[in-house]
Order: structure tokens, then C-alpha cells, then sequence
């Protein structure tokens, strides 16, 4: 997995849905991130997370072959969602429109 900045993310992950256009899926994830990198041992006292730490958010992105992230501190967050809307709104154009004839034949079955 490699971690990139926030710029390099949004370009990393517009190539995958380039990539991805005629057939395939992008993967999208995201969690709160505390900045641990391994996992603590189950026999030490367990630190709580302070209120007045810096929130960070982990986004994972991947295609099932290449996987990329970045975290967002909570300063960059509406820089990053902004520009991570407009990534959106562009590559959402090759979706599947549903299909209207299924859903009316299971509501005249359900009114019988």
C-alpha cells in the first residue's frame, strides 16, 4: 500500500477510475485514523485518545491490482473534500441505471 500525500492521492486515484472505465471497479474506503502503525499488546493498559489530539481520516483507494492512501488532517478536510467531490462527479458517469420493469412487476405481485 503506498501512502501519498493529499494531491497525488486525488491524481493517483482519477487515473485508477480512467483505468477502470470500460470494465472493472474502484474501491473506496475510509476510517478514522489515530496514527498507530502496529497493533498494541493485549497485556499493556490500553491508552485512551486524548480530545484534544489532531483527528485524522484514513482513505484507501484500490482497483483489486494497485492500492494507494493518504491521510487528511482535520485542517485539510474541506480543501480535500471539495476537490475529492469534483473527482466524483466526473467519474460517475458509467453507472448502471436501474432497472424499471423488475421493480414494477414485484409491486403488482405484492398488491395481489
Amino acid at each position: 500500500m503506498v501512502l501519498l500525500d493529499n494531491e497525488s492521492f486525488l491524481a493517483e486515484l482519477g487515473a485508477l477510475f480512467q483505468k477502470s472505465r470500460a470494465s472493472g471497479s474502484v474501491y473506496i474506503t475510509m476510517k478514522q485514523y489515530y496514527g498507530q502503525t502496529k497493533p498494541q499488546p493485549k497485556n499493556t493498559d490500553k491508552h485512551s485518545i486524548s480530545e484534544a489530539s489532531d483527528h485524522k481520516c484514513l482513505i484507501r483507494g484500490t482497483d483489486g491490482k494497485k492500492k494507494i492512501s493518504t491521510v487528511i488532517s482535520n485542517r485539510d478536510i474541506t480543501k480535500f473534500q471539495m476537490a475529492y467531490a469534483n473527482l466524483m462527479k466526473a467519474n460517475m458517469d458509467g453507472l448502471k441505471k436501474r432497472d424499471k420493469r423488475s421493480s414494477r412487476k414485484t409491486k403488482t405481485t405484492k398488491a395481489t
